[in-house]
């Protein structure tokens, strides 16, 4: 995400791009939230021993608790959401290419991975966690 908003940043610089939607009170909204998010997931994972690394074998606890609660992936909708909101702060149009690709490699790359490896370790506790919360929101 960060080298993602670095080479959009640098195109928006380079290139004649006005900024078309610039709503900075929202943005910096959207950014304090995805932080809060990511934040909110960390110290559940914290709080019941398991590992955050998602490429880890094994996990400790299947966390459904906190943002948990309503959805299975807080932490990538937090650096959907912050990078979101750096778009919407700066307001140019290869900002906006951030989120989308953040969403696009986490929906198709990262969490059918980890959901297939979550599912292998807790099984119907996993399948029934999946019936109850969303993928996203």
């Amino acid at each position: 995400m960060f080298l993602f908003l670095i080479a959009a940043g640098l195109i928006s610089y380079l290139s004649p791009f006005a900024p078309a939607l610039r709503v900075l009170p929202l943005g910096v909204a959207l950014i304090l939230g995805g932080i809060a998010l990511a934040v909110s997931a960390v110290v559940r994972f914290r709080a019941a021993g398991t590992e955050i690394d998602p490429m880890s074998m094994t996990n400790k606890a299947l966390i459904v608790s906190g943002p948990y609660r309503f959805t299975r992936n807080p932490m990538y909708l937090s650096l959907v959401m912050f990078s979101l909101g750096i778009a919407i702060a700066v307001g140019t149009w290869p900002m906006f290419a951030v989120p989308v690709l953040v969403f696009v490699i986490a929906a198709t790359g990262h969490i059918p991975f980890e959901e297939a490896k979550m599912h292998r370790q807790f099984g119907a506790d996993w399948d029934n966690y999946c019936s109850r919360v969303r993928r996203w929101i």
